[in-house]
């Protein structure tokens, strides 16, 4: 009786490429290391980090993430709910949502509006920063009265106030 190991040899090398492979494409992703992040440049000195890589992997992973959190004017932000009253791409838009944001303010003195503009020519006006749709619910009601077709839309909003 003759044992033949040539299949389990070849499913063995197959699982090392294959492993090797997977390791290699892994390994090539952008990392932030924390020593770089503590380098001073014409510094005398030195500084020795001690910790696993997978501190690097997750620093890496959290930087990326913020820089996904940024608002509308590239400030640093998070996800939000904002009530929206005007948006239009037509040739005068930039106008109008001025005037709209203009007589919104004179009716709401103590909301925030902004004018914003995605591409390719459509702007908008929207109130307020609301972490969750019921923060801003009574303030949606109060607009309704004098503007009918407002609704929440979700956006980037800046960071809430602590202290109030």
């Amino acid at each position: 009786m003759t044992i033949t190991f040539k299949p389990i040899l070849k499913r063995f090398f197959f699982l090392l490429l294959v492993s090797g492979l997977m390791t290699g494409l892994c390994h090539s992703q952008a990392f932030i290391k924390t020593a770089d992040l503590f380098s001073r440049q014409g510094t005398t000195g030195s500084l020795v980090i001690d910790q696993s890589p997978a501190v690097d992997t997750l620093l890496s992973r959290y930087i990326a993430r913020q820089k996904e959190n940024r608002t509308a004017d590239g400030k640093q932000g998070m996800s939000g709910w904002r009530i929206q009253i005007y948006y239009s791409s037509v040739r005068t838009a930039r106008e109008e949502a001025n005037k709209v944001m203009l007589n919104f303010l004179n009716k709401f003195t103590d909301l925030r509006a902004y004018v914003q503009y995605t591409d390719p020519g459509w702007y908008m006006v929207r109130i307020g920063n609301y972490r969750t749709k019921t923060e801003g619910y009574k303030e949606l009601m109060l607009i309704r009265k004098e503007f009918p077709d407002a609704y929440f839309v979700p956006d980037k909003i800046f960071f809430p106030d602590l202290i109030r």
